[in-house]
């Protein structure tokens, strides 16, 4: 008698923004999805600690000269070997600005990228990747990066099969064809606006191989309904809470809850674009709302202590952070110094309108978004109102597309362990997600500093001085870090990992004894 397939690990996720294409992948909901797709040189621990996966061997004699020498028995899930032209080619596709794509500023520290950048490239290749057999490639960089080899784990650095130069990049991304712990289920596996079903990959031979038979990513309206599926039993894992449920979860889930720090913060980004907050009044007014809102209120009345009020722009959770940095004193709540600034900034120019905050419905942002805009709204004497887009994907196109007209919610969660993962494609001038125009070219300058260092003590000696102008600046408004809570079935096994999403290949299903049956059942 054939034995039925397991069925699918059931998880809560999102409709990405863009095809699955790693160097064009910025978002949350698509960056998951990357990730079980393909593989890298390295993968991430549980912890955060990269572990060698497709890297066999890295050599440097000076942190900017490397030889990478690549293990055996790689296959993409066509079956093609993956080669050092796969990671070669693939980081060339994504840095040449013509291909327009979103992790292209990934690439810039390694040589010749000022060429192959810009609205009329010079170059079409970085001259800092040479081929050297299928299993060996170098890299030159401009100058030693500190943080560079940590972030050879990270989506942009994935490598692409031959499939992907021989069709449509838009095509590629709807079916990818990867090297990852999982492959789509079929042609038809990504159902827009629905789900995305992932299988093992049964000839993946990384570290993190998937326990499991596959994983069917949900995507629902709203994160209540993903709770109400979890308690029902139609949901296996959940990587949120909603707000709703926040006082009773630990008592609804039991020993189903999970709960771990996590590399994610939330902000307020308001846009340099708009009227009233760009030079010294858009200072005074973003210092002002920043100071209005009541962060220990929010985490702890509201969120039950799974948030922790913000003291930087990156996450408690990360190496180097530093508590009580100078500046960081606008991050309190401090009424009288958020009217006195707001009112400095009328004498330059009277506010006119409504403050807008958008956020998307399928997040669970509501409440606390209301609760805030009435803190700001009480402690500045104006209108706020809440602007609600159905999906994530929308306000990202618009932000992206720098065509958002209001304040918006935005968060970050860390692709590799480390606050310049962080800090730089946030607010560094080319940034991949400087949403709101930010430009302090003093930043740049400490941020490139920063990753020069030697040691890592020495950067985050710089990264703290580059969080300090940010403090000056506030391009966004730190609001809290994210403890990661959720929870799983009552059949099934799951923990987060350092950066707040489920370790998926390690979710395992508990085997269902069978109850025996008499031979008047059977009958």
């Amino acid at each position: 008698m054939p034995v039925s397939p397991a069925p699918l690990i059931t998880v809560n996720g999102g409709e990405p923004q863009n095809g699955l294409v790693p160097t064009n992948t910025i978002d949350g909901y698509g960056g998951r999805l990357i990730d079980l797709i393909f593989t890298g040189l390295y993968v991430y621990g549980v912890d955060g600690e990269p572990r060698p996966a497709m890297l066999e061997h890295l050599h440097t004699e000076d942190h900017r000269r490397f030889t990478v020498t690549l293990r055996r028995g790689w296959h993409f899930t066509d079956r093609s070997p993956v080669t050092a032209h796969s990671y070669v080619d693939a980081w060339n596709f994504g840095a040449l600005a013509t291909n327009k794509q979103l992790r292209s500023q990934a690439f810039a520290p390694i040589q010749g990228y000022d060429l192959v950048a810009g609205d009329q490239p010079r170059a079409r290749t970085l001259s800092g990747l040479r081929v050297v057999d299928d299993h060996t490639f170098t890299i030159v960089l401009t100058e030693p990066n500190i943080d560079f080899v940590l972030a050879l784990g990270s989506a942009p650095f994935k490598p692409l099969p031959q499939a992907f130069f021989d069709m449509p990049t838009e095509s590629f991304g709807q079916c990818p064809i990867g090297n990852g712990p999982y492959l789509l289920a079929g042609p038809t596996a990504w159902q827009h606006s629905h789900h995305i079903d992932l299988i093992a990959n049964p000839h993946y031979i990384g570290p993190d191989a998937a326990r499991n038979s596959g994983i069917s990513i949900r995507f629902p309206r709203t994160i209540e309904d993903s709770y109400q599926d979890l308690l029902a039993g139609r949901l296996d894992v959940l990587d949120q809470i909603p707000d709703t449920a926040l006082a009773t979860w630990r008592d609804d889930l039991g020993a189903r809850a999970m709960r771990k720090p996590a590399a994610l913060n939330k902000s307020l980004a308001i846009p340099y674009h708009l009227p009233h907050f760009h030079g010294e009044e858009g200072r005074l007014r973003r210092a002002a709302i920043s100071l209005a809102i009541d962060r220990p209120h929010l985490t702890t009345r509201l969120f039950h202590a799974t948030r922790l009020p913000s003291q930087d722009f990156t996450a408690h959770s990360l190496p180097g952070f530093e508590p009580g940095l100078p500046g960081s004193e606008v991050l309190r709540h401090d009424p009288e110094a958020a009217r006195a600034l707001w009112a400095r900034a009328e004498e330059i120019a009277p506010y006119r309108g409504t403050f807008e905050i958008a956020h998307n419905q399928d997040g669970a942002h509501d409440l606390w978004i209301e609760l805030m805009g009435r803190q700001i709204a009480d402690t500045l004497d104006i209108g706020v109102r809440a602007v609600v887009f159905p999906t994530f994907k929308q306000i990202r196109d618009r932000a992206v597309a720098k065509t958002l007209a209001c304040a918006f919610r935005k968060g970050w969660r860390g692709g590799h362990p480390s606050q310049i993962d962080f800090l730089e494609p946030m607010f560094s001038f080319a940034g991949a997600a400087n949403d709101t125009g930010y430009h302090n070219p003093d930043f740049d300058e400490v941020l490139a500093a920063a990753k020069r260092a030697t040691d890592l003590s020495a950067c985050h000696t710089l990264t703290a001085r580059a969080q300090q102008l940010l403090l000056a600046d506030l391009p966004v408004i730190p609001l809290w870090d994210y403890v990661a809570i959720g929870g799983h079935g009552p059949d099934v096994r799951a923990e987060f990992k350092w950066n707040g999403l489920p370790d998926y290949p390690n979710i395992t299903r508990r085997p269902v004894v069978p109850v025996a049956r008499t031979h008047r059942e059977a009958a």
